[in-house]
């Protein structure tokens, strides 16, 4: 069977739930990981969800800022959330599928969402961005995120780093930009080395085409300039190498009535 999973930085969910849900009445993912919710768990769409057909959630939420979701349409076995850098700040949250979703063997997801970093490049006068880095080392230690050979996982998310070259619209220019330096795409990648996880937008799509998933809000008219980042990632282990497929980016979500300046990106693997 395949499963279909779609990342997206909501930018608060229950302010865009008529988004989410035009989107998911169209496309219809299996799974659907949300990053900065903006909620706490108690004030989390549960309803809303549940009536368009996803009654599985977990949830990792904060008031106000942060917090990632999973919500699915097959139950998973367990769901577990962790911090990262001593903060409880919701930026990560994984489910487990496996016998209640029928698989044979388990499938783990893995949603996060890495700090921004604030403006400034520059970890002597911004705490924002040593903390940012400070969570992508930590990742990149983390055992959890090294699967054996054998083992099926999937990380997705807003992991708020454009890494290659042809991920932003002007390598050039924003060399010195949060983001897009080369010691935040460093340790990206890094992160993804140390798990041997694959890329599968690049897989799909390799450079030197650009791809984008997220436009700001401060372009007067994001399309027609469509200086744009790769900011939101599937990667998947090296056991799923061969069993992806496809890689779609849902750009007319950045037009819709009130957007996030992030846009759905799903792909679908056979489980």
């Amino acid at each position: 069977m395949k499963l279909t999973v779609t990342t997206w930085n909501i930018n608060s969910v229950r302010l865009r739930i008529d988004n989410v849900a035009k989107f998911i009445k169209v496309t219809r993912p299996d799974v659907l990981c949300l990053q900065e919710t903006k909620c706490p768990d108690d004030a989390f769409p549960l309803k809303r969800f549940r009536r368009l057909g996803y009654e599985h959630i977990a949830l990792n939420g904060q008031k106000g800022y942060h917090g990632v979701a999973i919500v699915s349409r097959l139950p998973f076995d367990q769901k577990n959330i962790r911090g990262y850098c001593g903060k409880t700040d919701s930026r990560h949250v994984d489910v487990t599928f496996g016998e209640k979703a029928g698989l044979k063997d388990p499938l783990k997801i893995h949603n996060f969402y890495v700090p921004a970093g604030g403006d400034e490049p520059d970890v002597m006068v911004n705490p924002k961005f040593e903390h940012k880095l400070s969570f992508l080392d930590e990742m990149r230690d983390l055992e959890e995120l090294r699967p054996m050979p054998n083992e099926r996982a999937i990380i997705v998310g807003d992991l708020n780093v454009a890494p290659l070259e042809h991920d932003v619209w002007s390598h050039r220019q924003l060399l010195k930009v949060v983001s897009h330096t080369p010691i935040e795409c460093e340790k990206l990648t890094a992160v993804k080395n140390a798990g041997n996880w694959i890329d599968v937008a690049r897989e799909v799509t390799p450079e030197p085409e650009k791809i984008y998933t997220w436009w700001s809000y401060r372009a007067p008219d994001w399309a027609a300039a469509n200086k744009g980042r790769r900011l939101d990632h599937i990667w998947v282990s090296s056991a799923l190498g061969d069993r992806h497929h496809g890689f779609t980016i849902t750009r007319d979500a950045r037009g819709w009535s009130g957007p996030s300046d992030h846009v759905p990106v799903t792909t679908a693997v056979e489980v």
